[in-house]
């Protein structure tokens, strides 16, 4: 029976990427977003395509049970989970505080740090039962340092990050390897930085820092450090890493007004 990878938040950028990868590497991905089930359809076909096992369906992982039915219908239906990715992003866009709603707030907290917590709560059990599992957590430069207009995002990402050291800490020892992943720079995906800043800017920031510059972060190499991550002796664990271009300063050297891009 081969290894299942489950991916959820599955776009074009890093979690489609994640999922072709670890598919090459004789994995059953299974892969969720939100919406645009051509695009998602797209990568499973791709992957099938290629040899490669794949299955998976739109998931709004803000509904109540949706997580945790999934989780169960997977273990039950088609295999047990040996690695999941929680690649869901957090960001409802720049707004002032006095343009922030309760509901848009919270929001952002549901898909930041209450996901992850419902996957870890069913998913975990399963693992504990088996002595071993992965669980890899794509995060942002927001979950260690807080920018104007980020409210949301910033307390949503820096919740994921104590989440995942609180959830590393108690399941370490019974074999669950948990992975805080921070993404300090642009990814170079046209379904999450290209939406957000619009064609003509995303091809000209492409143009200026991304392609064969390499100032943009490519998803396909964060797939493979991913699984590279998932196949780790235990005795050197990695349970925090710092994703960023070689041309970019750390987010401790960085002005936050640098981050609008």
């Amino acid at each position: 029976m081969k290894k299942i990878c489950l991916v959820i938040g599955a776009g074009a950028g890093i979690g489609g990427n994640t999922a072709q990868t670890f598919a090459k590497k004789n994995y059953h991905v299974y892969l969720t977003r939100r919406s645009d089930e051509v695009g998602l359809n797209n990568i499973i076909n791709k992957i099938r395509k290629e040899g490669g096992e794949a299955s998976g369906k739109l998931l709004n992982a803000v509904q109540e049970n949706s997580i945790e039915e999934l989780v169960n219908e997977i273990e039950k239906n088609i295999g047990q989970i040996d690695v999941a990715v929680y690649n869901l992003g957090a960001q409802i866009g720049n707004k002032p505080l006095e343009n922030l709603s309760n509901k848009v707030f919270e929001l952002g907290w549901k898909m930041g740090t209450f996901g992850l917590f419902r996957l870890a709560r069913t998913l975990f059990p399963f693992m504990v039962k088996r002595k071993k599992g992965t669980l890899i957590v794509t995060s942002s430069t927001a979950a260690v340092r807080g920018n104007k207009g980020q409210h949301s995002h910033a307390a949503a990402m820096g919740g994921r990050r104590m989440l995942c050291q609180t959830l590393a800490d108690e399941y370490s020892r019974l074999g669950i390897h948990v992975i805080h992943a921070i993404i300090d720079g642009a990814v170079d995906a046209p379904d999450t930085l290209g939406k957000m800043l619009g064609p003509e800017a995303y091809k000209k920031l492409r143009e200026n820092k991304g392609l064969e510059k390499d100032g943009l972060i490519l998803p396909e190499k964060i797939a493979e450090a991913y699984y590279y991550l998932s196949e780790q002796n235990r005795s050197t664990w990695t349970h925090e890493i710092d994703f960023r271009a070689y041309s970019d300063q750390p987010w401790w050297n960085t002005p936050s007004d640098s981050y609008n891009f």
